[in-house]
Order: structure tokens, then C-alpha cells, then sequence
């Protein structure tokens, strides 16, 4: 639930359709073939094999508006070369292959530069793990080398066990002091793999996109990727980040947001661009293991340390140990306290040239640090030790010896406050991230980088100017038939009716220990609703949680609520007002939202007592309920004539596609896949939702088309269909409209090959000789393109939309910013146009966007993203609370993966009952 407004969630009754409102004298066209569309259709025996469409042209309409963009202009590569791709593998001295992380570039490094006449003094692009690059090629296609790092540390354990090693070194230690200790020893191979030709950059430039042009730009990445790893920066994929503590910002919990630079060339119409940006990532607070502990768990003494917990958050972390200051990976924590832990130390009597009688000792790890090692330990003695040995052979620090090494990512799934502290600290105004990124090019000074100079690239240091277009905001239609005109993407009702409200007549309130007057709340939203147009009458009752049931579990408590509603109403009712104590994260929401939506059939909302009531809170209310009843809050003005370009005279559906995935760590549970679908055309305002569970981390929906017999399918789209086929006078969609979230680059062609032929078929199914034409749009919020006003701190204006400069030199693409952006920097949604069956010019399918960006039923804002596809996140994230995933053993059938059996099957959802599946239950 959002901290800045009422609660999110939420379900509504089934109605039945309303009247068609399109005129009598409009009558629904029969789509014709589009000779635009020159993609193959779908025939029955054979599969076409789509790619995403050339653009067609550019958009006109709108104010001409000049802009900034992060992307700066690159010179092209040397034509004439080739980068040759070498494959490398490396082994331990015992022929062992090397698993870990981390030390692939020292020992590449180390072979550069002992083997270097070898190599023709080629300098390499190591992309860290397999793939070596060079400019030109090396003398010959296969080499093997050895050599010798010192200091490979990270868990090189003392031949004798001991703790942090021994005054008296043992036998393997003797013998190892040779050579420097704690050195090793690594064979490398490198083997010729394949050439690539510069050229196919220049080609991808004029749209000719190959996979030798992806893998030439991955090249030039990886190069970035090297210069960033040798100024000692942590690096997720593009995304750069200094050890530098003026980056770091404390989230809480013992979380830091380290702020860095994304890099990465991109080709674009203007020619190659490097795009930079700032990025966040988080890491563990550096510093003493124990102070990272005091702060991820919260309590303030070491005594008050849940262990089993913090075993779990410490492993795989790595620390420096004093006073060696060795870096060592953290494999456990010890069973004993550290004055109880004992080890077998090796003690070796003589005169010191290594002779005499060894004698084997058991001694704690405390007494080992103070008595032997003369260590003062202040706080260590009761505390478990860390184990940074292996399984079978543990090695102990004491904790207070150990510090937790800078920039280690923290990759578990944030809480909901430090999640808003990462988007506030994250936070930066237009003018102050131009200066950040500016900053960033100088200090990363590319043109200095060798693998660039023989490259022949150079950067420019300038911003990349693009011709903007500010599309004129849509007019909206409210109650009584006034006009509402939205300023900077915003308008309010005030004064103003919805413009289809409903009647609600037999509702009551229950309170989940909420501190709240609820009574005055009800008296309030009652009154409001009167002046917004719905006629809600007083309720029925309020339903109070008895003070005993407060520690019950949640699901006793939200069913002991229910035997009191029960108990006293003669009949269901048709809304429930559902207090809940929690703004944020309340363990009551799930229970109770699975209870009405799914068991029950009521629509209810859930809201956190409000710290203030006034009209703003009510109306934001009220549209929510307004919606989930089956009302409207606004139109456009354009679906009421109707007057929409190619939609609103032949049958349309829109459909809104997002897949949601398990939280970081949480590899087994499933994802949730939603599709919204529009009902009762020529509306596009109205939807509905189906959500499924498929495999976890899996991105293409797999439940579009289901057949279980030659009869019937159980899948999504079916659903969809048949909705719209009943509310929109039994018409047949002859367009689809499909926008799909959350699929990069890599995916697209199987959105259009997978996924729209499961939809084919589906269609296909109900109907063999029913043939509709296809719009497939990929919305990305994940990216790193922004837009800056010249000469202006301001954000840029709502409406604004580019598709030139920055934009695919070939495909048809285009960013759009429908939103005002009142803080920070805004962040445009790139739309990619993969098909376009239905033939919409450059104007008119931006147009549709826009548009779709202000029917979103819950606030009085345009969105950023179409409104189907956020009502596909609402709606995966509110049903995929019906279900406590993480409760699920390890073993249970409901996991989805693949063992030697074959996939598992994953535990399906519960379905909504027939009374709300067809209602915005999600605004």
C-alpha cells in the first residue's frame, strides 16, 4: 500500500453489462486487409517467423520542443579490422577447474603481463569469466600458460588448521615459503574462437542488425567493463560503482545504496552513442561484522544477535581479518561460543630451525588469540566465531577481528522502508544529474583507454540534442456531460461528478485494530460520495476485532471476522470497508483479500487509518470503490463520440500482459503472469483480470492458449475473448491490441513467435475461419535514456514524446513521458512497435499511448505507463498475496523447476469467485 495514499487492493461484484454506447448510427466495420502490413499471417500448418517491424515514420503532431539526451555521440570504429574472440579456461595447479568469481582478471592480468612478447603485446578485453577479446589477431590459435599469483587469499587456509595461521609455520607451510606465501599456482587456456568484423557496427547503424553486430558492441562493452575493473569499481552487468564512501547512503538494516554510472553503446539513428546514466545498487554496510549485524537485525547488543539468522546473512560475504588484514570468504559460523570453540593447535618445541618433537594441543580459539597470538579481545569471548575455512576443515576468527570488505552487493529483497529510503536518496533534479553525468565522463576518461584508441573510438563530451514533441493532453468526460481539460498531466474532481457512479446499499465496515474514528470516517465518505454522484447509504454495521484476537494468526483472525458477518447480516453484502492497522505490509491483507475475492465474492477495500481526513483523501477513496463496483470516474472524451482512429469502428479488445517474479533469493516461488483485457467496446477504459502462476523466473506467459481437450481451453486469452464477445453486443474482436511489460530486447522475437501464436491459436480455436489483425507494443521502464530541458531545471512537460536521435536506427520504437515528473528526474517509458497489422499511423498509435495513460481509474494524474499494463502489476501483485509462497517447504510439489523427473508442477492460484472475476477488483 502507497504511504501517500489509501490503501491498494481491492474487488468488484459482477454487473451486468451496461447499455452499448455506441450510437444507433454507427455500425461496427469488418477490419479489410491492410496492405501496410506485410508480415506473414498465421496459416494453419506453418508458423511465420516474425521480427520486429522497420519503422514506418515519424510522428508530426504536437509543439516542437528541443531537448538534451544522456546518450553522447561515438565515432565509428575502424571499418577495415576485426575483433578476434578467444575462448579461455582456467585450472588450479592439480588440474582442477576454478569455480570462483572474482579471480579470473587477476590471473588474466598476470598472463599479460609475463607473457606479453608471447602475445605480440596485444592488450586483451576479458570479459571476466570465458570470453577474451583482441584487436587483430594473436600469433597463433592456441596457447597454454602457467602463472603464479601471490596473496590468493580468499580461503587459502594454514597447513596446520589453526586459526589465522601459526609463528610456527607446519610442514605444508615450510614447504610453500619457497616461494611467496600463500602464493598459487593456475594454468590457463586460450583458445581461437571466432572473428568478428568491426564492420557490422557500421551495419547495425543503417539497421542491419546481425549477430556479429551484437556481439562487436558487446565487445566495445566489455571494454568499458575492463576500464571500470581495473579502477577497482564493483560491476553488475553496465552499471559501475567506486569504493568511494561519499556514494554510499544508509538505507537502515545495514544496507547501504551506493550510487555509480551505467555505460553502455547503443546504435541509434544519429549514429553510435555511448548512453551513461546514474545507478543505484545496494551494498552490505562495510566496516566490523558486528556493527553490520547490530544494524540488519536492529537490536542494540551483541548478546540480543539472532545467530541462526545471522549465519544466513553472513555466508558467501568476505571479510578482512586483523591484524594479517587477509581477505577471506565467510563459509559459517562456529557451534560454540569463542571461548568454548577448541581447535588441535600443532605446537612444534626445538630451537627454532624446525627440529624437535611436535606436540598437538586442544586450546579454544579465545585462548589461541590472546595467550599466542597476544591479541586483545575486548567483546569476542561469548560470541560464535566466523568460519571462513572449508566444510571438513573449519578455520575460526573471532568476530571482533573481522571486517566486512567494501562493495559487496546485497541482493536480498529490501523492506518496504528501505525501499523508499533507496528511492529518496536516490533522488536527483534534472540540472544536478546532468552535472553527475558530466562529472562521470571526464572521470572516467575513455578516450585514454587503449582497446578504445585501437579501436579507433572517441567519445564526445556532449549531450546528444533530439527534437521533442509535447502531445496536447486527451479531454476527459465526467458526470452530467461536462468536459474536464487536465493541466500538467493533472485534475481533480472538484466540483465535478464521476461520470458513471454507482449505488451501494448494503456494505459494513470491519476494523482490524486500526485506531480510527471509524464511525466519522463512514459519516464522511458518505457525504463526499454524495457530492462525487454515488448514492452510498449509511452502513449496515461496524464490526469491531475483539482485543484478545490481536495475536491471533492472521487467517483465524479474518475468518472470526467473517462468522460475525455472517452472524449478523441477513444476506451478503455488496462492499466491505476493511480497517487494517499497517500502512505498509499488514500480514491481515492477503487472508482477507483470498477470503472476499476468492471464497466469498464481496468487494472490499482495505485502508490504513488515515492520519488526516479531508475531501483529497475521501475522493482518492472513492474512485477506487467506484471502480471495483463496476462504475467509471472519467472517460475520454474520444471514446464517448467515439472518434478513436481505427478503434473505434471496428471491434477492438486491448490486452495489458505483465509477468511478476519471486523477490531477489527466492529462486522456487512461481511467477505470477497477469493479462487485463478491455470489455464493452468501443470503452477503453474498463477492464478486467485473469492471473495465473507459471515456473519461477520464467518471462513468457505459458497459460495464453490451454487446451485440455479438442473442446476446450482453459487458458487466459479464451477468458478474455469471451468477456468481450458478452459486453460488447456479441461482437468478435477483429484488432487485438497487446502490450507486453517487461521483456528486453533478447525477447521480442519470442513475444512474437511464442506468445502471439499461443493468442492465434486461442483465436483460432473458438473460430477456425476467424482471422484478427495484431498490434504488439513493448512497453520498458527499465532502461537508461533521459530527457533535459536546455537552459531549464524543470522536468520535461507531460505529453512529451521522441522518436528520432536516440531512438532504433531501424526498428519502431519511441519514448514517451505522459506524466508530470514532480520529483526527481523523469524516467520516459520506451515503446517498442514489434507488429502493426492494423496499419496505425506514427500519429495515431502515439496518440493511443498518450491516451492510455489517462484512464487509469485510481487517481487524477496521467501515469507514467499505459494503463493496462499497470493494472497488470496491480493485479498479479494483489492475488499473489492469497498465497504465502515463502511458507512452502523445499520439497514441496507446488515448487516449480526440473528435476530428473521433468518440470514440477507449480501450485495454482485459487480462482476469484464468479461475483468479481469480471470487476477492477485491482484499483
Amino acid at each position: 500500500m502507497d504511504s501517500t495514499e489509501p490503501a491498494e487492493t481491492e474487488a468488484t461484484e459482477s454487473l451486468p453489462p451496461p447499455p452499448p454506447i455506441i450510437p444507433p448510427n454507427v455500425i461496427p466495420l469488418k477490419a479489410e486487409p491492410n496492405p501496410i502490413a506485410e508480415l506473414p499471417r498465421k496459416i494453419t500448418n506453418a508458423k511465420p517467423n516474425r521480427v520486429p517491424m522497420a519503422r514506418p515514420g515519424f510522428g508530426r503532431k504536437g509543439n516542437a520542443l528541443p531537448l538534451l539526451s544522456n546518450h553522447f555521440r561515438v565515432t565509428p570504429t575502424k571499418g577495415d579490422n576485426y575483433f578476434f574472440h578467444y575462448s579461455v579456461s582456467l585450472f588450479y595447479e592439480d588440474g582442477k577447474p576454478i569455480d570462483g568469481k572474482g579471480i579470473g582478471r587477476r590471473v588474466i592480468d598476470r598472463v599479460h603481463q609475463t607473457y606479453d612478447t608471447e602475445l605480440d603485446g596485444k592488450e586483451f578485453a576479458y570479459d571476466g569469466e570465458k570470453s577474451l577479446f583482441t584487436i587483430g589477431a594473436l600469433p597463433q590459435n592456441n596457447f597454454e600458460f602457467t602463472v603464479v599469483l601471490e596473496d590468493t587469499s580468499s580461503n587459502r587456509v594454514p597447513a596446520n588448521g589453526s586459526p589465522g595461521g601459526n609463528d610456527s609455520p607446519g610442514e605444508g607451510d615450510r614447504k610453500r615459503l619457497r616461494r611467496p606465501y600463500q602464493s598459487k599456482t593456475f594454468k590457463v587456456e586460450i583458445s581461437y574462437a571466432a572473428k568478428i568484423p568491426m564492420q557490422s557496427i557500421a551495419n547495425a547503424l543503417r539497421g542491419n542488425d546481425t549477430e556479429n553486430s551484437q556481439e562487436a558492441l558487446r565487445v566495445l562493452d566489455i571494454i568499458l567493463r575492463q576500464h571500470a575493473a581495473k579502477q577497482g569499481c564493483l560491476l553488475v552487468r553496465q552499471s559501475f560503482f567506486n569504493n568511494d564512501p561519499r556514494n554510499f547512503t544508509d538505507l537502515g538494516g545495514g544496507v547501504f545504496g551506493c550510487r555509480g554510472f551505467h555505460s553502455s553503446f547503443r546504435p541509434t539513428q544519429a549514429g553510435l552513442s555511448l548512453n551513461i546514466d546514474v545507478s543505484t545498487t545496494m551494498i552490505v554496510k562495510p566496516g566490523p561484522v558486528v556493527d553490520f549485524l547490530l544494524a540488519n537485525q536492529n537490536v542494540r547488543h551483541p548478546n540480543d544477535i539472532d545467530w541462526l539468522k545471522a549465519k544466513r546473512m553472513l555466508k558467501n560475504l568476505r571479510v578482512k581479518t586483523k591484524p594479517s588484514n587477509m581477505e577471506f570468504k565467510i563459509v559459517g559460523l562456529s557451534e560454540l561460543p569463542c571461548n568454548q570453540q577448541l581447535f588441535t593447535l600443532k605446537l612444534r618445541n626445538g630451537n627454532g630451525n624446525g627440529d624437535g618433537e611436535v606436540k598437538a594441543v586442544e586450546v579454544t580459539v579465545f585462548e589461541y588469540f590472546v595467550n599466542y597470538r597476544h591479541i586483545e579481545l575486548s567483546y569476542s569471548a561469548t560470541l560464535p566465531c566466523i568460519n571462513v575455512g572449508k566444510p571438513k576443515r573449519p578455520t575460526y576468527f573471532p568476530l571482533e577481528l573481522c571486517a566486512l570488505v567494501s562493495l559487496q552487493r546485497y541482493t536480498k529483497a529490501l523492506s518496504t522502508l528501505q525501499r523508499s529510503a533507496l528511492v529518496e536518496k536516490s533522488r536527483q533534479k534534472p540540472q544536478e544529474r546532468m552535472g553527475a553525468l558530466t562529472d562521470a565522463l571526464k572521470t572516467n576518461n575513455y578516450d585514454a583507454d587503449p582497446l578504445l584508441q585501437a579501436c579507433g573510438v572517441s567519445i564526445n563530451t556532449h549531450f546528444t540534442q533530439v527534437q521533442a514533441r509535447v502531445l496536447s493532453a486527451p479531454k476527459l468526460k465526467v458526470g452530467n456531460g461536462d468536459d474536464l481539460f487536465p493541466r500538467n498531466g493533472r485534475w481533480n474532481f472538484n466540483n465535478k461528478r464521476l461520470v458513471e457512479p454507482t449505488k451501494i446499499e448494503r456494505w459494513v465496515v470491519v476494523n482490524f485494530s486500526a485506531r480510527c474514528d471509524v464511525r466519522n470516517l463512514c459519516r464522511e465518505l458518505v457525504r463526499c460520495a454524495e457530492q462525487k454522484g454515488m448514492s452510498i447509504d449509511p452502513p449496515f454495521d461496524v464490526f469491531e476485532e475483539s482485543p484478545q484476537m490481536r495475536r491471533a494468526p492472521p487467517t483465524v483472525r479474518v475468518e472470526q471476522m467473517f462468522e460475525q458477518i455472517q452472524s449478523k447480516l441477513p444476506g451478503a453484502p455488496q462492499f466491505i470497508l476493511c480497517m487494517i492497522p499497517d500502512r505498509k505490509n499488514s500480514d491481515i491483507y492477503g487472508p482477507w483479500k483470498k477470503k472476499n475475492l476468492s471464497d466469498f465474492g464481496v468487494v472490499t477495500q482495505c485502508l490504513a487509518a488515515p492520519s488526516k481526513i479531508n475531501d483529497m483523501y475521501l475522493t482518492n477513496v472513492l474512485l477506487k470503490i467506484n471502480a471495483k463496483m463496476g462504475g467509471l470516474n472519467t472517460l475520454l472524451a474520444v471514446e464517448q463520440s467515439p472518434s478513436m482512429p481505427l478503434i473505434s469502428k471496428i471491434p477492438t479488445i486491448i490486452l495489458g500482459m505483465d509477468v511478476s517474479h519471486g523477490n531477489p533469493g527466492q529462486s522456487d516461488v512461481p511467477s505470477i503472469a497477469a493479462v487485463v483485457s478491455s470489455r464493452q467496446w468501443p470503452l477503453i477504459s474498463r477492464y478486467r483480470a485473469t492471473v495465473r502462476t507459471q515456473s519461477p523466473k520464467v518471462e513468457m506467459i505459458d497459460s495464453l492458449f490451454k487446451p485440455i481437450s479438442d473442446e476446450e481451453d482453459k487458458g487466459i486469452i479464451r477468458e478474455a475473448l469471451l468477456d468481450f464477445y458478452t459486453t460488447s453486443g456479441k461482437r468478435k474482436p477483429d484488432q487485438i491490441i497487446i502490450f507486453r511489460d517487461g521483456v528486453s530486447e533478447s525477447q521480442f522475437n519470442q513475444v512474437l513467435n511464442i506468445e502471439l501464436n499461443q493468442i492465434i491459436e486461442a483465436c483460432k480455436f473458438l473460430d477456425q475461419t476467424w482471422d484478427p489483425r495484431f498490434t504488439v507494443i513493448v512497453a520498458q521502464k527499465n532502461h537508461h535514456t533521459k530527457f533535459f530541458q536546455t537552459g531549464s531545471p524543470d522536468n520535461v512537460p507531460p505529453g512529451t514524446v521522441v522518436d528520432n536521435q536516440v531512438c532504433h536506427p531501424r526498428n519502431n520504437d519511441f519514448y514517451m513521458c505522459p506524466h508530470a515528473g514532480m520529483i526527481g528526474t523523469t524516467r520516459p517509458t520506451h515503446y517498442h512497435v514489434l507488429l502493426d497489422e492494423i496499419g496505425f499511423s506514427p500519429d495515431d498509435l502515439q496518440e493511443l499511448v498518450h491516451s492510455l495513460s489517462y484512464v487509469y481509474q485510481r487517481s487524477t494524474t496521467a501515469i507514467s505507463l499505459v494503463a493496462p499494463i499497470r493494472y497488470a502489476h496491480l493485479a498479479a501483485a494483489q492475488v499473489s498475496q492469497f498465497m504465502k509462497f515463502e511458507d512452502m517447504s523445499e520439497t514441496s510439489s507446488g515448487h516449480g523447476g526440473i528435476t530428473s523427473a521433468g518440470p514440477v508442477p507449480v501450485q495454482e492460484l485459487p480462482a476469484l469467485h464468479k461475483n468479481v472475476c469480471n470487476s477492477m477488483f485491482f484499483v
